[in-house]
């Protein structure tokens, strides 16, 4: 390795096996509870719990630890309705045609349509946007690497850590989403990526039966 300054491995707990394998499934146990909802009271969260996440999230792992992400955080109900306008406007050409009979036919299960009332009802919505461009440090303007994978990772800490927080998400894919740059003030050259819809549940709130299997771990792992 090139002779750049470094600093030590930050140190982990000291568990045996037994306690390893305890955290990491309890872990799991709660994590498998998360689902996504379609169904949020207006109930608020507070603001300090949305960044504390955004700081989980912003701890993944990125391309030259370039950290190519932004998380635009949306509390205004005049910008949520315009979020809703405009993202079920693509919405709608998406049912209406864009989308082909095999991908309508894989969604049918989950119920969804091109009514997005959680759009305008949640409290949060979080707008992430993938960096093409930037660095290490605030101001840079360098190539960003691996923006995708990088951009996807820090999502899931976000979701697993607002699920920590005993919140309810949906992450929210219209296609395209340029016109969040606009109401978020981002640069043109930021791609948006996810729109994650944070509050809590309503109390009538259900999720798709469909939505809830999983595939076993024989299904999604292998052994070599």
């Amino acid at each position: 390795m090139r002779d750049y300054p470094q600093l030590p491995y930050p140190a982990l707990p000291v568990l045996t096996d037994a306690e390893r394998l305890a955290r990491a499934r309890a872990s799991y146990e709660r994590l498998r509870t998360r689902r996504t909802c379609r169904f949020f009271t207006d109930a608020p969260v507070p603001r300090r719990v949305i960044e504390q996440a955004i700081l989980a999230a912003g701890t993944a792992p990125s391309g030259a630890n370039h950290q190519p992400w932004h998380f635009a955080a949306i509390s205004s109900l005049e910008a949520k309705r315009e979020v809703r306008r405009l993202a079920e406007e693509e919405e709608r050409e998406f049912y209406a045609g864009k989308a082909s009979d095999e991908w309508l036919e894989a969604l049918a299960p989950l119920g969804t349509d091109d009514v997005k009332p959680y759009l305008e009802t949640a409290p949060w919505l979080i707008a992430v946007f993938g960096q093409r461009r930037g660095g290490p440090n605030p101001g840079d303007n360098r190539q960003n690497y691996y923006v995708t994978e990088s951009v996807g990772i820090a999502v899931g800490l976000l979701l697993a850590t607002l699920h920590e927080a005993g919140l309810a998400t949906l992450t929210h894919t219209p296609a395209p989403m340029k016109f969040l740059n606009a109401i978020c003030q981002r640069p043109s050259d930021e791609k948006p990526m996810m729109l994650v819809v944070v509050g809590h549940p309503a109390p009538d709130a259900t999720v798709p039966a469909h939505a809830v299997q999983r595939k076993p771990i024989g299904a999604i792992s292998s052994w070599i």
